[in-house]
C-alpha cells in the first residue's frame, strides 16, 4: 500500500544492531522483541508489539515479521527468516545492520551537500511571495492595478495562490520519491526517463549496482537459494533498469544457465561486473567475488552520489539563478514601460 506506514532507514540500521548485539551475548529472541516493543514509539509501537507478541506465542520470527505487513523491508523479512533457519540470526543481523549503515552515510553526505542551495532557494522562494505580498499593499485605491512581476498575483489572493502552486509541487516530488522508493509499477517510466538523462543515469547505475552487488554478497553468503538470492537483490536495487529483468534472468537460471550468462542475457550489466561475476563462478568463489566487487562498487557509490550532488547543486543555482534574471527582467520590462508612458504627450 502506498500510505502504509515503513519504518524508517535510521531506526532500521538501529534495530538491526541491537538485535545482533543481544542474540551475540545469548539472550532469548523473545526477550529481544519485548525490549523493543517497550522501546519503539508511533507506528513502530504496534508493529512491535505484533511482532514480541508473535513470538512469545512460540511462532517463528518469519511468521512473526510476516505479521507486521510491509512496515519492515523485505530484504530484511527474507534474511530474518533465513537466519533463523539456519542458526545464524546474529550473523545475519550484523551484516544488515551494516548495510544498512552505509546506506544511511550515503544518504547523509548527499543531504548535507544539497542543503544549502535548498535553503538559497526556499529563501528565493520567499522572497517572491513577499513581493507578491507587498505588491497588493501598495496598490493604488482606484486605477489599473500594478503587476511589475508580470505574473498576475497581487495581494493575499495572489499569495495564497502561489503558496498553493509551491505546495502542489512539493506534493507532486513527495508522491514520486515514495513511488521510487515502494517501487510502484507507475513510478516505473519515471525512473526510465530519468535513467536516460546525460550525467544522470551513469551515477544512479553505479549507485544501484552497489546495492545489487552487495546484497548478492549478503544473501549468497548467508546461504539462501541462488534463484531466491537474485530476485531479492535485483528488488534492493529499486532502480527500474534492473528490476525489470527479474522474470528474465530468474527463467534464465531455472533453465540451467549460469548467474554471468542470465546477466549477460539481461544486457543490462557492465562488462566489469559480468566478468566479477564470471571469475567467481568459474573459481567456486561466487560469496567472495561479491565481496570484493561490493566493497569496489562502494567507492564507485561514493564518487557517484558526489557527481549527482554537484549536478543537483548547479540543477538548484540554475533555478535560483533564472527565478533572479526573470525578476529582473520582469521589474526592468515594467519600469521601462512607466517612463516611457509617463514621456508621452498628454
Amino acid at each position: 500500500m502506498f500510505y502504509s506506514p515503513r519504518i524508517r532507514l535510521k531506526p532500521l540500521a538501529d534495530l538491526c544492531h541491537r538485535l545482533a548485539t543481544a542474540l551475540q551475548a545469548g539472550i532469548d529472541i523473545r526477550t529481544v522483541w519485548d525490549r523493543e516493543a517497550d522501546r519503539a514509539r508511533g507506528a513502530a509501537r504496534t508493529r512491535f508489539a505484533l511482532v514480541s507478541e508473535a513470538v512469545g506465542r512460540g511462532e517463528t520470527l518469519c511468521d512473526a515479521l510476516a505479521a507486521s505487513g510491509s512496515f519492515f523491508p523485505l530484504l530484511f523479512r527474507e534474511l530474518a527468516e533465513l537466519g533463523e533457519k539456519t542458526g545464524h540470526q546474529a550473523e545475519v543481523f550484523e551484516q544488515l545492520a551494516e548495510h544498512y549503515y552505509h546506506r544511511l552515510k550515503l544518504r547523509r553526505i548527499f543531504l548535507v551537500a544539497i542543503a544549502r542551495p535548498m535553503v538559497q532557494l526556499a529563501i528565493a522562494m520567499a522572497i517572491i511571495g513577499f513581493l507578491i505580498w507587498i505588491i497588493g499593499m501598495i496598490q493604488p485605491a482606484a486605477g489599473e492595478k500594478i503587476d511589475p512581476l508580470g505574473l498576475g498575483l497581487i495581494g493575499n489572493r495572489g499569495l495564497l495562490i502561489y503558496c498553493a502552486f509551491l505546495g502542489g509541487v512539493a506534493v507532486a516530488i513527495f508522491l514520486v520519491s515514495q513511488a521510487a522508493r515502494r517501487g510502484l509499477i507507475w513510478g516505473r517510466p519515471i525512473q526510465r526517463g530519468v535513467l536516460r538523462l546525460p550525467w544522470v543515469g551513469n551515477p544512479l547505475q553505479t549507485v544501484a549496482l552497489a546495492r545489487l552487488a552487495w546484497s548478492m554478497y549478503l544473501t549468497m553468503n548467508a546461504g539462501m537459494e541462488v534463484r531466491r538470492a537474485l530476485r531479492l537483490s535485483l528488488r534492493s536495487t529499486r532502480n527500474a533498469r534492473y528490476t525489470d529483468k527479474i522474470e528474465k534472468i530468474d527463467g534464465s537460471i531455472s533453465a540451467g544457465n549460469s548467474i554471468c550468462e542470465s546477466f549477460r542475457a539481461a544486457g543490462v550489466f557492465p562488462a566489469d561486473f559480468l566478468d566479477a561475476v564470471a571469475v567467481g563462478e568459474q573459481s567456486g568463489k561466487v560469496v567472495e567475488s561479491m565481496a570484493v566487487l561490493s566493497r569496489q562498487y562502494q567507492d564507485r557509490a561514493r564518487a557517484a552520489l558526489a557527481t549527482l550532488t554537484m549536478l543537483a547543486g548547479v540543477a538548484v543555482w540554475g533555478a535560483i539563478a533564472l527565478l533572479i534574471i526573470a525578476m529582473i527582467f520582469r521589474l526592468f520590462m515594467f519600469y521601462v514601460g512607466a517612463i516611457y508612458d509617463a514621456m508621452e504627450p498628454l
